[in-house]
């Protein structure tokens, strides 16, 4: 099962829109597919003493990542960066199996011109750093207020295209590091 992980925390977020989007997308191609939101996150996980002992309702977080054949990650920018919340929620994960040689793919919106294109770079660098397996083909989305209609559906038709483009793709990637070599 390939698992989404919705990358903030901030409610009617446009990242949890452009993620239905994306979770329709791979359930069209077939794909079965995992949910993390971390708007959802137990309030416990923030203080201070879960790092050295996670409170038990963050566990089925922790087991949807270490269960999950592939991350599909959707993050909005902030600030120049991806929010702070994904990145303690990485921190709070296993290490090293929550992301070693486990596929990872990125889309990325903003309300700027360059589409999330720094917090993807940052992350990325965090993934391989992870010894993760990334995906090349990321998907910028520019200027997301535009890209919606009134109903959170994506308007753009070309952008539709390039997410399951993306979808396509990485379900094969995923599928071929799971295949063992001949």
């Amino acid at each position: 099962m390939i698992t989404l992980v919705v990358g903030t925390n901030r409610p009617g977020s446009n990242t949890r829109k452009i993620a239905l989007e994306v979770r329709r997308l791979y359930t069209e191609l077939g794909a079965e597919l995992g949910w993390v939101d971390l708007a959802e996150l137990p309030a416990g996980i923030f203080a201070p003493g879960a790092y050295a002992t996670k409170p038990a309702d963050f566990e089925p977080f922790s087991q949807a990542i270490l269960r999950a054949s592939g991350l599909i990650i959707v993050t909005p920018e902030y600030n120049g960066g991806f929010p702070g919340v994904l990145k303690y929620f990485i921190d709070m994960l296993k290490f090293p199996e929550s992301f070693e040689r486990r596929p990872v793919c990125f889309v990325g919106l903003s309300a700027g011109v360059w589409g999330a294109l720094r917090p993807l770079e940052q992350l990325q660098q965090l993934f391989l750093y992870r010894g993760a397996h990334i995906y090349p083909e990321r998907v910028y989305l520019p200027k997301i207020g535009d890209m919606l209609d009134a109903g959170d559906r994506l308007t753009q038709s070309d952008v539709v295209e390039r997410l399951r483009a993306q979808a396509a793709g990485f379900i094969t990637f995923v599928k071929q590091l799971k295949t063992p070599n001949p």
